[in-house]
Protein backbone atom coordinates (compact mmCIF):
# COMPACT_ATOMS: atom_id res chain seq x y z
CA UNK A 1 0.00 0.00 0.00
CA UNK A 2 0.93 3.61 -0.47
CA UNK A 3 2.78 6.21 1.88
CA UNK A 4 0.54 9.29 2.46
CA UNK A 5 1.50 12.22 4.52
CA UNK A 6 -1.77 13.71 6.21
CA UNK A 7 -1.32 17.82 7.06
CA UNK A 8 -3.49 19.15 10.06
CA UNK A 9 -2.41 22.63 10.47
CA UNK A 10 -5.22 23.56 12.90
CA UNK A 11 -6.17 19.96 14.72
CA UNK A 12 -9.35 19.88 17.14
CA UNK A 13 -10.98 17.74 19.49
CA UNK A 14 -14.43 17.53 17.64
CA UNK A 15 -17.50 17.77 20.77
CA UNK A 16 -20.25 16.56 18.58
CA UNK A 17 -23.25 16.57 20.14
CA UNK A 18 -26.86 15.19 18.62
CA UNK A 19 -30.24 16.12 19.25
CA UNK A 20 -33.37 16.38 17.91
CA UNK A 21 -33.86 20.08 17.36
CA UNK A 22 -31.66 22.91 19.32
CA UNK A 23 -33.44 25.55 20.89
CA UNK A 24 -31.13 28.48 21.15
CA UNK A 25 -31.47 29.84 24.88
CA UNK A 26 -32.61 26.73 26.53
CA UNK A 27 -31.63 24.04 27.85
CA UNK A 28 -30.87 21.33 25.19
CA UNK A 29 -30.79 17.55 26.02
CA UNK A 30 -28.33 15.50 23.92
CA UNK A 31 -29.50 11.96 21.94
CA UNK A 32 -25.57 11.10 21.97
CA UNK A 33 -22.41 13.16 21.96
CA UNK A 34 -18.52 12.34 21.59
CA UNK A 35 -15.41 14.13 22.26
CA UNK A 36 -12.90 13.10 19.22
CA UNK A 37 -9.32 13.36 18.47
CA UNK A 38 -10.15 15.45 15.13
CA UNK A 39 -8.95 17.90 12.53
CA UNK A 40 -9.90 17.78 8.78
CA UNK A 41 -6.35 15.88 7.92
CA UNK A 42 -7.12 13.85 10.39
CA UNK A 43 -9.97 12.51 9.81
CA UNK A 44 -8.28 11.85 6.08
CA UNK A 45 -5.85 9.82 8.14
CA UNK A 46 -8.07 7.46 9.61
CA UNK A 47 -10.12 6.57 6.53
CA UNK A 48 -6.89 6.11 4.53
CA UNK A 49 -5.38 3.83 7.57
CA UNK A 50 -8.13 1.96 7.59
CA UNK A 51 -7.64 0.96 3.79
CA UNK A 52 -4.51 -0.41 4.73
CA UNK A 53 -1.89 2.82 3.65
CA UNK A 54 0.94 3.86 5.70
CA UNK A 55 -0.35 7.36 6.69
CA UNK A 56 2.25 9.57 8.47
CA UNK A 57 0.06 12.47 10.29
CA UNK A 58 1.88 15.70 11.09
CA UNK A 59 0.76 19.39 11.69
CA UNK A 60 0.58 21.93 14.78
CA UNK A 61 -0.26 20.16 18.15
CA UNK A 62 -0.97 21.92 21.55
CA UNK A 63 0.92 20.08 24.55
CA UNK A 64 -1.17 20.67 27.31
CA UNK A 65 -4.06 18.29 25.69
CA UNK A 66 -1.87 16.37 23.26
CA UNK A 67 -2.85 12.58 25.29
CA UNK A 68 -5.87 12.01 23.36
CA UNK A 69 -4.75 12.69 19.98
CA UNK A 70 -1.59 10.37 21.34
CA UNK A 71 -3.81 7.75 21.76
CA UNK A 72 -5.65 7.68 18.71
CA UNK A 73 -3.06 8.01 16.43
CA UNK A 74 -1.80 4.53 18.11
CA UNK A 75 -5.08 3.33 17.95
CA UNK A 76 -5.40 3.96 14.48
CA UNK A 77 -1.82 2.85 13.30
CA UNK A 78 -0.49 5.92 12.06
CA UNK A 79 2.81 7.70 12.50
CA UNK A 80 2.61 10.78 14.87
CA UNK A 81 4.81 13.16 13.19
CA UNK A 82 3.47 16.52 14.52
CA UNK A 83 5.31 19.41 15.94
CA UNK A 84 4.21 19.86 19.77
CA UNK A 85 3.61 23.87 20.64
CA UNK A 86 2.60 25.52 23.77
CA UNK A 87 -0.89 25.39 24.93
CA UNK A 88 -3.94 23.20 24.06
CA UNK A 89 -5.32 22.50 20.80
CA UNK A 90 -8.90 23.68 20.10
CA UNK A 91 -12.35 22.36 20.69
CA UNK A 92 -14.92 22.16 18.44
CA UNK A 93 -18.44 21.62 19.35
CA UNK A 94 -20.60 20.02 16.49
CA UNK A 95 -24.57 20.42 16.53
CA UNK A 96 -26.34 17.84 14.46
CA UNK A 97 -30.23 18.01 14.59
CA UNK A 98 -32.86 15.11 13.52
CA UNK A 99 -33.24 17.20 10.24
CA UNK A 100 -29.43 16.96 8.88
CA UNK A 101 -28.48 20.65 10.06
CA UNK A 102 -25.48 20.81 11.25
CA UNK A 103 -24.16 24.10 13.35
CA UNK A 104 -20.58 24.10 14.14
CA UNK A 105 -18.71 26.39 16.63
CA UNK A 106 -15.57 26.00 15.75
CA UNK A 107 -12.34 27.69 18.16
CA UNK A 108 -9.19 29.61 16.83
CA UNK A 109 -6.62 27.04 17.54
CA UNK A 110 -3.44 26.90 19.51
CA UNK A 111 -0.72 29.81 18.08
CA UNK A 112 2.59 28.45 16.41
CA UNK A 113 5.53 30.44 16.03
CA UNK A 114 8.54 30.54 13.69
CA UNK A 115 10.52 28.34 14.90
CA UNK A 116 7.49 25.78 14.75
CA UNK A 117 6.72 26.41 11.28
CA UNK A 118 10.59 25.86 10.64
CA UNK A 119 10.60 22.79 12.41
CA UNK A 120 7.63 21.47 10.43
CA UNK A 121 9.20 22.21 7.34
CA UNK A 122 12.79 20.86 8.61
CA UNK A 123 10.41 17.68 9.39
CA UNK A 124 8.40 17.03 5.94
CA UNK A 125 11.83 17.70 4.08
CA UNK A 126 13.52 14.80 6.11
CA UNK A 127 10.93 12.22 5.85
CA UNK A 128 9.37 13.03 2.67
CA UNK A 129 11.76 9.91 0.91
CA UNK A 130 8.40 7.36 -0.42
CA UNK A 131 5.95 9.67 0.08
CA UNK A 132 2.95 8.80 -2.63
CA UNK A 133 0.24 12.02 -1.29
CA UNK A 134 0.43 15.14 0.77
CA UNK A 135 -2.99 15.78 1.85
CA UNK A 136 -3.26 19.25 3.56
CA UNK A 137 -6.99 19.61 5.26
CA UNK A 138 -8.46 22.04 6.99
CA UNK A 139 -8.31 25.34 8.67
CA UNK A 140 -4.82 27.79 9.63
CA UNK A 141 -3.86 28.25 13.23
CA UNK A 142 -3.06 31.45 14.49
CA UNK A 143 0.83 32.53 13.50
CA UNK A 144 0.40 30.52 10.09
CA UNK A 145 -0.44 32.49 6.72
CA UNK A 146 -2.10 31.96 4.01
CA UNK A 147 1.75 33.26 2.29
CA UNK A 148 2.85 30.35 4.17
CA UNK A 149 0.27 27.77 2.98
CA UNK A 150 1.19 28.59 -0.60
CA UNK A 151 5.11 28.50 0.24
CA UNK A 152 4.54 25.29 1.30
CA UNK A 153 2.86 23.84 -1.27
CA UNK A 154 5.14 25.27 -4.08
CA UNK A 155 8.08 23.68 -2.05
CA UNK A 156 6.04 20.21 -1.61
CA UNK A 157 5.63 20.32 -5.12
CA UNK A 158 9.30 20.74 -6.16
CA UNK A 159 10.12 17.74 -4.77
CA UNK A 160 7.47 16.02 -7.53
CA UNK A 161 5.10 15.42 -4.26
CA UNK A 162 1.20 15.29 -5.55
CA UNK A 163 -0.52 17.74 -2.87
CA UNK A 164 -4.55 17.88 -2.23
CA UNK A 165 -6.05 20.74 -0.86
CA UNK A 166 -9.34 20.72 1.35
CA UNK A 167 -9.44 24.64 2.87
CA UNK A 168 -11.27 27.75 2.94
CA UNK A 169 -11.12 31.33 2.77
CA UNK A 170 -8.19 33.30 1.92
CA UNK A 171 -6.13 29.98 2.69
CA UNK A 172 -7.59 28.18 0.00
CA UNK A 173 -7.28 30.83 -2.23
CA UNK A 174 -3.94 31.53 -2.01
CA UNK A 175 -3.06 27.90 -1.74
CA UNK A 176 -5.07 27.35 -5.43
CA UNK A 177 -2.76 29.71 -6.67
CA UNK A 178 0.52 27.42 -5.81
CA UNK A 179 -1.76 24.50 -8.15
CA UNK A 180 -1.81 21.96 -6.13
CA UNK A 181 -2.69 18.67 -7.59
CA UNK A 182 -6.70 18.60 -6.56
CA UNK A 183 -8.67 20.69 -4.24
CA UNK A 184 -12.44 19.98 -2.89
CA UNK A 185 -14.15 23.29 -2.58
CA UNK A 186 -17.99 23.76 -2.03
CA UNK A 187 -20.49 26.24 -3.85
CA UNK A 188 -19.51 28.86 -1.91
CA UNK A 189 -15.63 28.30 -1.77
CA UNK A 190 -15.16 27.84 -5.25
CA UNK A 191 -16.80 31.28 -5.36
CA UNK A 192 -14.05 32.60 -3.65
CA UNK A 193 -11.20 31.07 -5.60
CA UNK A 194 -12.32 32.52 -8.59
CA UNK A 195 -13.81 36.05 -7.33
CA UNK A 196 -17.03 36.14 -8.34
CA UNK A 197 -20.79 35.15 -7.73
CA UNK A 198 -21.69 31.91 -9.13
CA UNK A 199 -25.55 32.24 -9.50
CA UNK A 200 -26.16 28.73 -10.82
CA UNK A 201 -24.68 25.03 -11.05
CA UNK A 202 -23.94 25.60 -15.08
CA UNK A 203 -21.94 28.96 -13.75
CA UNK A 204 -20.36 26.55 -10.61
CA UNK A 205 -19.12 24.00 -13.62
CA UNK A 206 -17.41 26.61 -15.81
CA UNK A 207 -15.72 28.43 -12.70
CA UNK A 208 -14.61 24.76 -11.67
CA UNK A 209 -13.55 24.13 -15.38
CA UNK A 210 -11.93 27.35 -15.26
CA UNK A 211 -9.13 26.48 -12.27
CA UNK A 212 -8.65 22.79 -13.68
CA UNK A 213 -7.64 24.49 -17.22
CA UNK A 214 -5.53 27.04 -15.72
CA UNK A 215 -3.21 24.25 -13.58
CA UNK A 216 -4.74 22.16 -10.91
CA UNK A 217 -5.20 18.91 -12.53
CA UNK A 218 -8.26 17.67 -10.35
CA UNK A 219 -11.17 19.96 -9.00
CA UNK A 220 -13.73 17.66 -7.08
CA UNK A 221 -16.58 20.08 -6.46
CA UNK A 222 -18.65 19.32 -3.16
CA UNK A 223 -22.50 19.55 -3.85
CA UNK A 224 -23.56 18.40 -0.93
CA UNK A 225 -26.83 16.08 -0.95
CA UNK A 226 -26.57 16.95 -5.01
CA UNK A 227 -23.43 14.69 -4.92
CA UNK A 228 -19.90 15.57 -6.17
CA UNK A 229 -18.46 16.43 -9.46
CA UNK A 230 -15.06 15.52 -10.19
CA UNK A 231 -13.27 17.72 -12.94
CA UNK A 232 -9.95 16.85 -14.85
CA UNK A 233 -7.91 17.01 -17.60
CA UNK A 234 -10.20 16.15 -20.87
CA UNK A 235 -13.60 15.04 -18.81
CA UNK A 236 -15.67 15.15 -15.55
CA UNK A 237 -17.74 12.85 -14.10
CA UNK A 238 -20.80 13.59 -11.82
CA UNK A 239 -21.86 11.45 -8.85
CA UNK A 240 -25.26 10.95 -6.71
CA UNK A 241 -25.48 9.64 -3.76
CA UNK A 242 -28.10 7.10 -3.04
CA UNK A 243 -30.86 9.07 -0.43
CA UNK A 244 -30.37 7.89 3.14
CA UNK A 245 -31.44 8.92 6.71
CA UNK A 246 -28.76 12.25 7.69
CA UNK A 247 -27.24 11.95 11.55
CA UNK A 248 -24.53 14.13 10.69
CA UNK A 249 -22.92 15.80 7.65
CA UNK A 250 -19.17 16.22 10.08
CA UNK A 251 -16.70 14.14 8.38
CA UNK A 252 -18.71 13.58 4.84
CA UNK A 253 -16.64 15.73 2.92
CA UNK A 254 -12.93 14.07 4.44
CA UNK A 255 -14.55 10.61 4.06
CA UNK A 256 -15.22 11.50 0.37
CA UNK A 257 -11.26 12.94 -0.01
CA UNK A 258 -9.94 10.13 1.61
CA UNK A 259 -12.38 7.81 -0.42
CA UNK A 260 -11.10 9.14 -4.05
CA UNK A 261 -7.51 9.27 -3.10
CA UNK A 262 -7.60 5.90 -2.13
CA UNK A 263 -8.97 4.81 -5.40
CA UNK A 264 -6.31 6.93 -7.50
CA UNK A 265 -3.34 5.18 -5.25
CA UNK A 266 -4.77 2.02 -6.08
CA UNK A 267 -4.83 2.52 -9.79
CA UNK A 268 -8.57 2.36 -10.17
CA UNK A 269 -10.22 3.79 -13.33
CA UNK A 270 -12.27 7.11 -12.21
CA UNK A 271 -15.54 5.89 -12.29
CA UNK A 272 -14.92 3.14 -9.95
CA UNK A 273 -13.14 5.72 -7.67
CA UNK A 274 -15.71 8.07 -7.57
CA UNK A 275 -18.41 5.74 -6.95
CA UNK A 276 -16.42 4.01 -4.10
CA UNK A 277 -15.64 7.38 -2.66
CA UNK A 278 -19.52 8.64 -2.70
CA UNK A 279 -20.55 5.62 -1.19
CA UNK A 280 -18.44 5.70 1.73
CA UNK A 281 -19.15 9.85 1.94
CA UNK A 282 -22.68 8.64 2.23
CA UNK A 283 -22.01 5.95 4.63
CA UNK A 284 -20.48 9.01 6.77
CA UNK A 285 -23.71 10.19 7.38
CA UNK A 286 -25.26 7.70 8.48
CA UNK A 287 -23.20 7.87 11.65
CA UNK A 288 -21.21 10.67 13.67
CA UNK A 289 -18.19 10.01 12.05
CA UNK A 290 -16.27 9.20 9.14
CA UNK A 291 -17.15 6.55 6.95
CA UNK A 292 -16.50 2.39 6.40
CA UNK A 293 -16.68 0.13 3.84
CA UNK A 294 -16.27 -2.36 5.79
CA UNK A 295 -20.29 -2.47 6.64
CA UNK A 296 -22.76 -4.96 5.61
CA UNK A 297 -24.15 -3.14 3.50
CA UNK A 298 -21.84 -1.09 1.19
CA UNK A 299 -22.10 -2.88 -1.82
CA UNK A 300 -25.34 -2.30 -1.84
CA UNK A 301 -24.77 2.06 -0.84
CA UNK A 302 -21.86 1.62 -3.99
CA UNK A 303 -23.96 0.30 -6.47
CA UNK A 304 -26.53 2.45 -5.70
CA UNK A 305 -24.74 5.33 -6.59
CA UNK A 306 -25.59 7.05 -10.11
CA UNK A 307 -22.47 8.12 -12.22
CA UNK A 308 -22.64 10.16 -15.57
CA UNK A 309 -20.12 11.46 -17.81
CA UNK A 310 -20.47 15.82 -18.29
CA UNK A 311 -19.68 17.91 -21.17
CA UNK A 312 -18.42 21.37 -20.00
Amino acid sequence: MSRVLTLTLNPALDLSIRLKALSPGSVNRSQESSLTPAGKGNNVARVLARHDHRVVVSGFLGRDNRAPFERAFQDWGVEDRFVRVAGETRVNAKLSEADGRVTDINGPGAAVDEAAMAQLLQDIEAGADGIEAVVISGSLPPGVTPEWLSALIDRLRARGLPVWLDSSGEALVQGTRARPALIKPNEHELAECVGRALADEAALLAAARELQQGGIDNVLLSLGAEGVVWLFEGGALRARPPRIRVVSTVCAGDTLLAGVLHGVLEGWPREKTLRFATALSADAVRRIGVGRSDTEDFAVLRDAVSIEALTI
